[in-house]
């Protein structure tokens, strides 16, 4: 450990020690019990940067937060530096991702190459004005040859891009009419093409058309077809012209998905669970984890994936230290698999062990973020936010080596600030408790979910998710 990384962890830890007070002898608590204020953290880097020369940022400016936490309940506490660092790519794609396309405007594409030079003209040797990812998003302003496409990209520039590289976004419901805007548009598909008075072999030649030329005949008859190009009228092979359609990607927008959601401290649901499971095998339904749905809405960025109609999704928040035993042995025996959101404060020695982790993702369990300390998110500042994020986050994918991705924000709270925060640290989707299963891309942040309640009969379940 660096003399400044020490530095900023002993004054973290010494406004740890200010918070506890020291005038009494108390029970031993974690770090992450309590969280700082905005003042304390500007504080705390003030401090660092006097002390050790450096400067402590936070996670908004991309650039790692040095989190000092506490793991584990009772008596014996693992206390670590935690970075947080902002996947700036995973984030740009995550919010491509919950993009719908009505809101993302007109003529939009993406990269279907696993990168794509964007230059000043269309011209491979021209100066580079950016290079884009796969996936990542632009406008097509003209087509001026089948080889080349000018676009816009997100940050306002300009430039030309290999067609050939960019797939059409569209969906179901509109694919008829974006292929209808190309009807009738052909290609020179060959390095040029003569263009002659008459539709003959032997008739004057009045012009060529490059290759890659993009033409809209007037009329085609047989082996010619009557063009205008270059202010001229005449008659092309048209053995030698390929139809103009793009790549189509096409997307789902809207989703129809039941995600039954279960309480870890209702205990009477719990215990129900695998009479629900049984219910619902029989009525036909395929259990799943939440992971289905984050494999299908990625695949979809590519081509075209579905889910399987029949498909319910189960999860249970709120699982602590208390409950995991409880809820790993129920879901064990129900034989079915579920995504799991904890309570990372809880992790440790003496609370959810490593190894009771690595039990639950060998039976096929799915482990996300049930947040850091439970505490309803809406009472927080900015930096608390973070703080209860983003250990969340990186304490769990550091002990699962598995890609954290989703968050069931405690008690449900959850408002377009908090929403902000959980997407700048790359989280796809966030569980809220509103009682619905249909939902679009633009929802991913605030997942509707069906909330079993202790006492609910099978077929009332059954009946939930019809």
């Amino acid at each position: 450990m660096s003399r400044s990384t020490f530095t900023i962890f002993f004054l973290v830890l010494s406004f740890g020690i200010l918070f506890t007070g020291c005038t009494k002898a108390e029970p031993d608590k974690s770090f992450d019990e309590f969280t700082f204020s905005d003042a304390d953290l500007q504080r705390v880097q003030q401090l660092a940067s006097s002390s050790a020369g450096a400067t402590a940022s936070g996670a908004s400016s991309g650039t790692p937060a040095v989190l000092s936490v506490g793991q584990g309940t009772g008596a014996t506490v693992l206390t670590e530096t935690v970075t947080v660092t902002p996947d700036i790519e995973k984030q740009r794609l995550y919010d491509s991702v919950r993009m719908g396309i009505g809101g993302q405007g007109g003529n939009i594409y993406r990269v279907s190459n696993p990168f794509l030079n964007v230059r000043q003209s269309t011209d491979v040797s021209s100066p580079q004005v950016e290079r884009l990812n796969e996936g990542e998003i632009v406008t097509v302003l003209d087509i001026p040859s089948a080889q080349w496409a000018k676009v816009r990209l997100s940050d306002g520039k300009e430039g030309y891009v290999a067609f050939r590289y960019i797939a059409k976004v569209t969906t179901e419901q509109r694919l008829a009419a974006e292929k209808k805007q190309f009807e009738g548009k052909y290609f020179v598909d060959f390095a040029f093409l003569n263009m002659r008075k008459d539709p003959s072999t032997q008739a004057e030649k009045i012009g060529e058309l490059p290759g890659q030329a993009i033409v809209k005949p007037l009329s085609m008859n047989g082996e010619w077809a009557r063009v205008t190009y270059g202010g001229k009228e005449g008659y092309v092979s048209s053995q030698y012209l390929k139809p103009l359609q793009p790549v189509f990607l096409v997307r789902q927008e809207g989703y129809v998905l039941p995600i039954l959601h279960y309480q870890a401290d209702d205990g009477p649901s719990i215990v129900s669970l695998p009479k629900h499971v049984a219910a619902l095998k029989a009525a036909g339904k395929k259990i799943t984890t939440l992971r289905a749905l984050y494999d299908v809405v990625l695949a979809q960025e590519t081509r075209d994936a579905r889910l399987n109609p029949n498909t319910v999704v189960l999860l249970v928040d709120g699982v602590s230290a208390r409950s995991i035993r409880q809820v790993s042995d129920v879901l064990q025996g129900a034989g079915v698999s579920a995504t799991l959101f904890l309570e990372t404060k809880d992790i440790g020695l003496s609370g959810i062990t490593e190894k009771m982790v690595l039990n639950l993702l060998a039976n096929g369990n799915d482990l996300q973020s049930g947040g850091h300390t439970g505490d309803d998110l809406r009472s927080l500042t900015d930096s608390q936010l973070m703080l209860e994020l983003g250990q969340s986050k990186k304490l769990l994918e550091d002990l699962t080596k598995k890609e954290v991705y989703a968050v069931a924000y405690p008690r449900g709270g959850v408002n377009d600030r908090i929403m902000k925060q959980a997407a700048e640290l790359g989280y796809l989707f966030g569980i809220s408790q509103s009682p619905d299963q249909k939902f679009s891309r633009s929802q991913f942040l605030r997942l509707p979910t069906l909330l079993v309640a202790g006492g609910m009969f099978p077929e009332d379940v059954v009946k939930m998710v019809q």
